[in-house]
């Protein structure tokens, strides 16, 4: 794995203090958090991004304690969309507080601890979230202004030989083929680095992929496009009499939080999951 320039010779004084100042929060309220975003994404893969966030990862159940204990330290907080992330300000920094993902698909539950990576954060003590949750969450992130399958193809570059495949397709489930994408993607990107990729893994995805090419079709019009860009599939929806995926029952998102998600297009500085 490439090697990450230590965070604390990068910062600026005054954003190293916020950062060590928002772990000792959760240190003094017992708070079991994670770090994820540019910080894991860089101990993982060895690329930097110089940014004014904070991105923790905590399970439903202790989304909003986080935010509270974060308020009482003197932070702004508010839920801009309850489904999935909460913020905390504080000057021109700030935490993003996230229990799922913006489609709902990704939610975070005692998994991503029980595979956490202890490491070092700012020089404390910290864990990171898995690789494996990282990918399947960045994985379905295909906005017009934001792709990060770059970000997918870096960890599998970096991470590839340790990956925990079974665990990885589990996670994916039935969206599978998003996978299968990036994986196709990886290979065209990386021709010197495709068999990094467990062939077993390769031949199950496509064995999927031939199955339900012969399979019947959908008995009613459906779009997964929402799953992947909350924007570019709105028409599909609202005007061509798509069903949208997320409004599915094996999709946990109500018709309030995606018109919510929705409402937020107009607003910048999604979190860097």
């Amino acid at each position: 794995m490439p090697a990450a320039q230590p965070q604390s010779q990068i910062l600026e004084p005054e954003a190293r203090e916020f950062y060590c100042h928002t772990v000792s929060v959760f240190e003094q309220a017992n708070l079991d958090v994670l770090v994820g975003g540019a910080y894991a994404f860089a101990r993982y893969t060895g690329i930097e991004r110089h940014t004014k966030d904070l991105d923790i990862f905590v399970k439903a159940s202790d989304f909003k304690r986080t935010l509270g204990a974060l308020e009482t330290a003197g932070y702004q907080t508010d839920i801009p969309f309850p489904h999935w992330l909460g913020k905390a300000h504080c000057g021109e920094y700030f935490v993003d507080v996230i229990y799922s993902s913006g489609n709902g698909v990704a939610q975070v539950d005692d998994e991503w601890f029980e595979h956490a990576v202890a490491d070092h954060v700012f020089d404390l003590p910290m864990r990171l979230c898995p690789v494996e949750e990282m990918m399947w969450s960045k994985a379905f992130v295909q906005e017009r202004e934001r792709f990060d399958g770059a970000d997918v193809a870096h960890l599998l570059l970096a991470r590839a030989d340790h990956l925990d495949w079974q665990r990885l397709l589990r996670r994916f489930g039935q969206h599978w083929p998003v996978l299968l994408s990036h994986l196709v993607l990886f290979g065209f990107i990386y021709p010197s680095e495709r068999q990094r990729v467990p062939g077993w893994v390769m031949h199950d995805l496509m064995r999927r992929l031939e199955v339900a090419s012969s399979a019947p079709a959908f008995p009613e019009h459906i779009c997964r496009g929402t799953l992947l860009s909350r924007q570019q599939y709105l028409v599909d929806v609202a005007e061509w009499g798509h069903r949208d995926a997320r409004a599915l029952p094996d999709n946990p998102m109500t018709d309030p939080e995606i018109a919510n998600w929705t409402a937020g297009i107009a607003e910048d500085g999604s979190p860097d999951t």
